[in-house]
């Protein structure tokens, strides 16, 4: 919370509904804000008003609720014990008491409704909650050919839900915290107790209790970037999924997952940078299949970043290519230089990327159509690109597309770009520096106490081979290591 919050709305709820009333159009915007709203009662004799959202709140069941409500008055005698007998008739398996204004604001605010009753100092809060949001449909980013066409969407009750049917385990755990002085936003850290680990736990919620903020808006990378003090830093430190049954995989292997309203991208945390060369469909095949589309996106991956800075390698020291491979390299001048080249080529394929994301889908196909057949093919005709300038940045650009991870392929596109620089200024030094402070880096990150590359540094044989194959099922018997489980066995020993 903010150090200058006004302590005034942390006092207890005026008995005088007349008062209440007043702070409602004082503090909350009552009578000014269009979807804010009260309905006002005489139940026996005595005055209750119901606050709520409109556009949050599920009408048919306020009007239920008043309805019920309503009745007491031809059903029942006054009685002193009003309070009492209205709890008792609240139709409603979500009710709960609040004392503090600053709680039934908070909750009037969230899309619960408040029923206070004359000359009570405690609120009834009924969740009768109805965000506007879209159904659960397959993410676009984390398509697979065989599988579930369900995904996460930006309502975190829904997404909790998409979970728990996944894992009916009576020890998951979502514990809820608010977050943003203004916005309020709703964060739960979702764990398995007894597999994961405590610290982490504690060390997540620790850091979300400490953010200091007005708002989040911008949900998922607003709490990665206090929870992990990314920085400047350009790779991504946890892992996001709109898949439920990835988030419901990594919560069986001891891993802590973070839901905020409002996003479908769950937080996956502790993250290596193995964890973001992986994909949902290596295990929606055999593990044959699996390891060998394993191995392509690797392959993918490592063109993506090295292609480029090699090929320029050996077209500025040819005599480092054994005479089979001479063929390799421009076959003619080109005014141009060749760095000048690959790093406009390089940066057109990103302006494209750029514009498919702002431009409508029809769209985008037809922009990609004219900048693939006309654009390239004119850069060549007029002598701006070499061909095997073009295509070898295609090939980069391919394994830049075969990256599962958005932000890791953006990552490796900012470092393919500083190899090329270096190699362009020192030759083959300049790519193994490069290569080597670019691999000290990664090795150097540790996000929530995590080896970065783990299981290469540190190496653990076992859990390498895993990275390497695609295990079955039945073969995967231990939960890795890195997250520290506090059950190690996903399968009973024999």
């Amino acid at each position: 919370m903010m150090k200058n919050k006004d302590l005034s709305i942390e006092k207890r709820i005026d008995k005088d509904l007349d008062n209440l009333e007043n702070f409602f159009k004082k503090r909350v915007g009552l009578g000014t804000s269009f979807d804010i709203g009260q309905r006002k009662l005489v139940i026996l004799k005595k005055r209750v008003d119901i606050y709520y959202v409109n556009g949050l709140t599920d009408s048919i069941y306020i009007i239920q609720i008043i309805k019920e409500l309503v009745n007491l008055n031809n059903n029942e005698k006054p009685t002193k014990k009003i309070y009492e007998l209205i709890e008792n008739r609240l139709v409603h398996e979500s009710v709960e008491k609040v004392n503090t204004l600053d709680e039934m604001v908070d909750q009037v605010l969230s899309g619960l409704i408040a029923v206070v009753i004359e000359g009570e100092e405690t609120a009834l809060i009924i969740d009768v909650r109805s965000y506007p949001g879209r159904q659960p449909e397959e993410p676009d980013t984390e398509k697979v050919v065989r599988g579930s066409r369900d995904g996460y969407v930006e309502n975190i009750v829904v997404n909790t839900a998409l979970t728990r049917r996944r894992i009916r385990d009576e020890r998951l755990r979502f514990e809820i915290i608010k977050v943003g002085e203004r916005s309020k936003a709703d964060v739960a850290i979702g764990y398995i107790d007894g597999i994961a680990n405590p610290d982490l736990i504690e060390t997540i919620k620790k850091e979300l209790k400490a953010i200091d903020i007005d708002g989040i808006t911008m949900a998922d990378k607003t709490i990665e970037e206090f929870v992990m003090k990314q920085g400047y830093n350009p790779y991504p430190l946890v892992r996001y999924t709109e898949r439920a049954d990835v988030g419901s995989i990594h919560l069986l292997e001891g891993h802590v997952l973070i839901f905020i309203d409002t996003s479908p991208s769950v937080i996956i945390t502790p993250t290596t940078f193995f964890h973001h060369v992986q994909h949902a469909e290596e295990y929606r095949q055999s593990p044959a299949v699996g390891t060998f589309v394993r191995w392509t996106r690797f392959l993918g991956i490592w063109a993506s970043i090295f292609l480029l800075p090699l090929w320029f390698l050996f077209v500025l020291e040819p005599s480092m290519l054994p005479e089979k491979l001479a063929f390799i390299g421009p076959n003619k001048e080109s005014e141009i230089p060749l760095i000048i080249q690959l790093l406009s080529a390089d940066l057109g394929v990103e302006f494209l990327r750029i514009a498919a994301i702002h431009t409508p889908t029809p769209l985008s196909t037809a922009m990609g159509l004219i900048a693939a057949v006309l654009i390239g093919q004119i850069a060549v005709d007029v002598g701006l690109f070499n061909s095997e300038v073009i295509l070898y940045i295609s090939l980069a650009a391919i394994g830049t597309f075969c990256t599962p991870s958005y932000e890791l392929s953006v990552a490796n596109k900012m470092v393919r770009m500083l190899l090329l620089i270096l190699v362009a200024i020192f030759k083959a030094p300049g790519l193994i520096i490069g290569t080597t402070l670019y691999i000290l880096f990664l090795a150097w990150l540790r996000p929530l106490n995590a080896p970065y590359l783990w299981p290469v540094l540190p190496f653990n044989p076992a859990a390498f081979v895993h990275i390497l194959i695609r295990r079955t099922v039945p073969g995967a018997k231990l939960r890795p290591s890195i997250v520290h489980p506090r059950d190690r066995f996903r399968q009973p020993p024999k």
